[in-house]
Formats: C-alpha cells, structure tokens, sequence
C-alpha cells in the first residue's frame, strides 16, 4: 500500500524546511492538532526518536534536516512499512513538500485501512500541507475541507472521553447536591487539549445548544412520550446556565417528577460533564429507570461531539505561527 500527497507551494525551500525539524514539539507548526490528536515525540526530531499521535506509534529513522524525515510504524501498530516527509526546491521561489505512506497492513488494519483510517490519513495530511501553505505564503489557496464521512469517523474514533467519578472540584454541583442522595451521580471527562478554550460557557453551548443529529431525534421523541406518564415536555431553556464561576457552570432543572442537575468543570488538562438526578414521585422513578440505561451512552456523545466542534474553532498549527511570527520582535 502506497499513498502520496503533495503541495506546490509558492515560497523557496529554505523558508519551509526549518519547520519540519519542528515536528513532535511543543511548538509543532506543521502537525494540524488541535483539530487532530498531536503528534508527539519523546525528544527533538533525530534518528530515534520515538514517538506518535495517539494510538498510531513510529519512531524516526532517517533526518535530513530541513529537507526530509522518514519515520518507521512500530509492530503493535498492525502496518509494517514507513512514513515520510519532505521538503524539496521547485524552481526559484517554490518548492514541494510530499508526504508519502509505504506500508503493508496487517491483521484487523487490512480492514480499518480502507474503510475508515485512510480517509481520516487523508484529511491529516491535507490540513498539514495548509500549514506550511499558510506559514510559507500567508494564504491558502485551496483549503482542505473534509467530507461529512471523515466527520463522523473521527468522533467515533475519539477514545479520550471516558467515566470518571463526580470531582471534588466541581463546588457548583456539591452545593445542590449536598445532603441528598442521588439514584443517579456519574461524570463523563474529556481532556482539554492546548489551544482549545478553557472557558466554561463556551464548553457549554458546545454540548448543550448544538447536540448530535440523533440526540436531537431522540430528544423529540421523548417529548412526545412523556405527557403519557404526566411529565412536562421539555424545551432549550431545560439546560439554561443557572450558576457560574470562572471553571464550572451549572444547569439545574426541578421538575415535579425530578431534580436534574449538570456541571461542566473545565480544569487545567480536563472537561468533566457531571449529572445529578433524583424521582420525586412513582412516575420520576420510572423515567429515570428508562433513562438511565441510555444516559450513558447520549452523555458521552454530546462531550465526545463537543470537543471536536471546539477543536474545529481553536486556531490551526499554521495560524498560530503566522501570529507568533506578527508579534515576535523582528
């Protein structure tokens, strides 16, 4: 299996290769994080440093500086081969840059490969080839735009939210919770990647007022079931903010079959989706047991979705050098 991906780009070799020897730092300009999981390294670009981005593992084995680096998958990956990078002159005033895939597949990536992580490979390698447009040029010409397909394949391949315990730090909830007990109490935590917005109001509206199609379907039906058990129907101002600090931010719903209660708590590396809920009478009790065996599953989805609409909106690799560059003394 072979894949190639190139740019002509309209700026000199020279200016481009420096940030290649940046791949898999801190201050990484190429790798298209944080709308895809970060390429990181265990130190400077050289021959053997080890590294990935997520569960795809390499390590280098060749470098030339400013000019290519070539890195080997390691065997747990399930793809025997290499991957490269490379910055070459085209002319006076452009150059080149390639990144090419040589690999053959092995054990469930003979399947994976074509039906999802090459797509998901392809969208990688075209935002990295925006970057160093953008950084060499200061404009893209033609911007990569992924497809509806490649959407939806990287938010069921996000692996990173996961149960947690309700955390101590989110005060907010603590309050309205405390001397009760709650039939339901769980969290739902996500990581805050660099760049992303740390702001709790932002994280908000992200998993509240913009939910996933078959949430919203879901939602629909359930105000069309409810009045049956004499529970009111539901509408956007059910989850409006009814406490805030500058971390977390509280939606608190009292109904007269429940109490609903919800914390997002943004902390320095995390996001943690937390839910209170308690029946007041025999119809309470039996729309919790029912929902409660979904909750799970829609809580997830609603952060998992979240995070990649908020990774979408923060600035790209290549913004974010073209504004150091602006503001760095010359």
């Amino acid at each position: 299996m072979r894949k190639v991906h190139q740019r002509r780009i309209a700026a000199p070799a020279a200016r481009i290769g420096p940030l290649l020897d940046r791949l898999g730092g801190p201050d990484d300009p190429l790798w298209p994080a944080p709308a895809w999981v970060p390429m990181r390294l265990d130190r400077r670009l050289a021959v053997g440093s080890q590294g990935g981005h997520g569960e795809v593992r390499y390590h280098v084995v060749e470098h030339e500086p400013g000019e290519r680096v070539r890195f080997r998958f390691e065997p747990e990956v399930g793809l025997d081969g290499w991957h490269e990078l490379r910055i070459e002159p085209a002319g006076a005033g452009w150059c080149v840059v390639t990144h090419e895939i040589q690999a053959r597949p092995r054990g469930v990536v003979r399947l994976l490969w074509p039906a999802a992580v090459r797509w998901m490979h392809d969208a990688v390698v075209e935002d990295l080839l925006d970057n160093a447009e953008l950084i060499g040029t200061g404009e893209v010409c033609r911007p990569a735009r992924w497809a509806p397909h490649v959407r939806l394949l990287r938010r069921a391949f996000e692996r990173s939210v996961r149960e947690v315990p309700v955390p101590a730090g989110a005060a907010l909830l603590a309050e309205v919770g405390a001397g009760r007990e709650w039939p339901l109490a769980d969290a739902w935590q996500a990581p805050l990647p660099e760049h992303v917005t740390d702001d709790p109001r932002a994280w908000h509206r992200a998993i509240f007022r913009t939910v996933p199609a078959w949430v919203g379907v879901a939602l629909v039906l359930r105000n069309a079931l409810v009045p049956v058990l004499g529970i009111d129907q539901g509408d956007a101002s059910s989850f409006d903010i009814a406490a805030a600090d500058e971390r977390e931010v509280l939606v608190s719903t009292p109904e007269r079959h429940l109490d609903f209660h919800a914390s997002i708590l943004v902390e320095e590396r995390s996001v943690t989706l937390s839910t209170l809920a308690r029946p007041h009478n025999a119809a309470g009790r039996l729309y919790l047991t029912v929902v409660r065996r979904i909750h799970p599953v829609v809580v997830s989805t609603m952060l998992r979705r979240a995070l990649a609409d908020l990774a979408d909106l923060a600035p790209s690799a290549g913004e974010r050098e073209v504004a150091r560059r602006h503001t760095s003394p010359a």
